[in-house]
């Protein structure tokens, strides 16, 4: 059959309307399409009085019919591209990844614990799946997909968050509260698994305990408590009880690390948390220096274990010193908070123990580089530089950690050169001054729940009863004897209390480990509120009208004068 070509002008031309019946959804949009054309087409008949002369309406309308046979192809095409489209973005749940199902995704991803799980565990649980026919690989592969895209517009949990966005989006002593106007990548109404509730801040319950252990064998040792005949049982208990919470934080901690390891590594990126990093080797170098007499009768130990100790500590100070002085966004005056101390203590603890096993140049060493990075966290942190990011109120109990530093550098140097003379003196006086001016304003450290983080008080507080018994063996009165007393009573009382309380919400009110909010939060802070223009360019803009109106009212002015 011939086909005759079609002609405008003819009569015999047969057209078709193929315009399908919307839905009332597709109408609408439609409807708005057309009216955001008329909008477009109304600037351009202000912009141009030609092209709204030479704008006819049925140019639209012509453009809208064609032939039948092309108008059934059309048709054809479209369906199939809207049912490939359709397969390519839904799911096995039908969910898709737009609009307000993503919303949806969002929450149900957020159940998902497996996001800080440790990469080669997630790829061997996969290894180990039985194999799937090509239709389960293909919803697999769509699944796939989906968390693909969601990753891409939500944060990376492997990304290390900035510390500046620590201190924004979080509050509380320990940097633990996650602000209101916040939002995490886990729920907040579900109860998560143990270990990712487990903070590396569990290891200030053993610092506390060890530092007990130093004190209890200096009470038992001293020629300046001797009058109160202390017996050596009670050290032996509390270094055998140090060693047992040692070991079932670290065991549980190893586990986290196996497990959780990106967990770990958000924990690695908090400014405060960081810090605490350092806390198992100073633990394990307390309990060197407080081993019992008896199972080290002559005092002296291996220089091995020094070694063994000291390295790991030496190699984290290493980095993070490095970050301090090079600068970047984790430089000093960022990230400093009283926590900071504990990087600096392990030097002079360091210091003590390579004294016990003979070494005193390295024991030098250390208290030379300990006191130049203390110098300088305690400048920065008293100066508040303008650079530095402000501290909440909240932080304020773990400031009793300025005492440690100076405590643990006299009895440093003690070990050291042998005597407590005027270097050794004068670290002691910064830490007593110190120590009394927080003590005056107890104020500071009422108000808060309790928390791991109540354990902070008791490690410097002990190390200043340990240089109180120093001092009062050089100087021998009743006022240093009875300030070492006092001192070592509050500290040993603290620790019993936190000690008792501990067990308490650990087995009795189950309350000791929260969901560990601080290691959930987002990369950036979410989107959905306007930005305010910035301070500078309102201040312009508000100059400028304001002299714009006096200059107007001068102008005004000299008129009405000419007049006159």
């Amino acid at each position: 059959m011939e086909k005759k070509p079609i002609a405008l002008g003819s009569q015999q031309n047969h057209f078709v309307d193929i315009d399908e019946v919307l839905p009332e959804e597709e109408e609408g949009d439609e409807e708005r399409m057309i009216k955001t054309e008329e909008k477009a087409e109304k600037k351009q008949q202000l912009m141009s009085n030609k092209a709204k002369e030479s704008r006819k309406p049925h140019h639209r309308s012509f453009n809208r019919q064609v032939s039948l046979e092309t108008g059934f192809s059309v048709l054809n095409s479209e369906k199939k591209a809207k049912e490939y489209e359709r397969k390519a973005t839904l799911t096995r749940s039908g969910t898709s990844l737009g609009g307000a199902n993503g919303i949806h995704g969002l929450e149900a991803r957020k159940r998902d614990f497996s996001i800080f799980k440790t990469k080669s565990t997630l790829s061997k649980q996969n290894s180990l799946l039985p194999t799937r026919n090509k239709e389960k690989d293909h919803h697999h592969q769509l699944e796939s997909q989906k968390s693909n895209a969601f990753s891409g517009n939500q944060d990376s949990v492997n990304e290390s968050v900035p510390a500046g966005r620590y201190f924004d989006a979080l509050r509380g002593p320990e940097l633990d509260q996650v602000k209101d106007s916040e939002d995490i990548l886990l729920p907040k109404d579900e109860k998560w698994p143990f270990l990712l509730r487990f903070p590396i801040g569990c290891y200030g319950i053993c610092l506390g305990l060890s530092s007990q252990v130093v004190l209890w064998r200096a009470l038992a040792t001293s020629p300046a408590t001797k009058f109160l005949h202390i017996t050596p049982a009670i050290n032996f208990g509390l270094w055998l009880l140090a060693v047992a919470v040692l070991t079932a934080v670290t065991f549980t901690y190893i586990l986290k690390c196996i497990f959780y390891f990106e967990a770990v590594k958000r924990e690695y990126f908090h400014p405060v948390r960081v810090n605490f990093f350092f806390a198992p080797w100073v633990v394990c170098m307390f309990l060197a220096i407080g081993v019992p007499p008896k199972l080290a009768p002559q005092g002296t130990l291996h220089p091995a274990i020094w070694c063994t100790f000291m390295g790991p500590y030496f190699l984290l100070e290493l980095k993070i010193y490095g970050q301090w002085l090079s600068g970047g966004k984790r430089r000093l005056c960022k990230v400093a908070n009283p926590s900071s101390h504990l990087s600096v203590v392990g030097n002079f603890v360091g210091a003590i123990l390579a004294s016990k096993v003979g070494w005193n140049e390295p024991a030098k060493f250390l208290w030379a580089v300990g006191f130049a990075h203390y110098l300088v966290v305690f400048v920065t942190l008293y100066q508040r530089l303008p650079t530095s990011e402000a501290l909440p109120k909240e932080l304020h109990p773990v400031y009793s950690m300025f005492i440690a530093a100076p405590s643990a550098a006299s009895l440093a140097w003690e070990n050291v050169y042998g005597e407590f003379d005027g270097l050794s003196r004068t670290c002691y006086f910064i830490a007593l001054f110190l120590y009394v001016s927080l003590v005056v304003r107890i104020n500071f450290f009422t108000g808060f729940r309790f928390s791991v983080a109540w354990w902070s008080y008791t490690f410097p507080m002990t190390t200043a009863s340990v240089a109180t018994i120093k001092y009062a063996e050089q100087v021998p009165c009743f006022i240093s004897k009875g300030l070492a007393l006092g001192l070592s009573f509050m500290s040993s009382t603290m620790v019993s209390v936190l000690f008792v309380s501990t067990l308490l919400h650990a087995f009795v009110w189950h309350t000791l480990f929260p969901n560990d909010l601080a290691i959930a939060i987002t990369y950036k802070k979410r989107q959905g509120r306007e930005k305010k223009p910035l301070k500078k360019a309102y201040d312009i803009k508000r100059w400028t009208k304001k002299a714009l109106t006096i200059n107007n009212n001068s102008v005004t002015e000299n008129k009405d004068a000419a007049q006159e």
